[in-house]
């Protein structure tokens, strides 16, 4: 019983901190989240299929 209420509380604590992160960001977003900055998800140079933007159009901020 005692393990089963420490994961839900931890579970919790990181759900609260996910939260408080996009709230305390400007516009709630992520950073990071375009595949096509990752050099080793995008081997190719393909566009993003998120927003569409080639590797050199990246600005890091999406």
């Amino acid at each position: 019983m005692i393990p089963t209420i420490v994961t839900i509380i931890v579970l919790g604590l990181c759900v609260l901190g996910i939260s408080i992160k996009i709230w305390a960001k400007k516009d709630g977003e992520f950073s990071g989240t375009c595949a096509s900055q990752n050099p080793y998800l995008n081997q190719d140079g393909e566009n993003c299929s998120f927003c569409g933007k080639s590797p050199e159009e990246c600005d890091g901020k999406n």
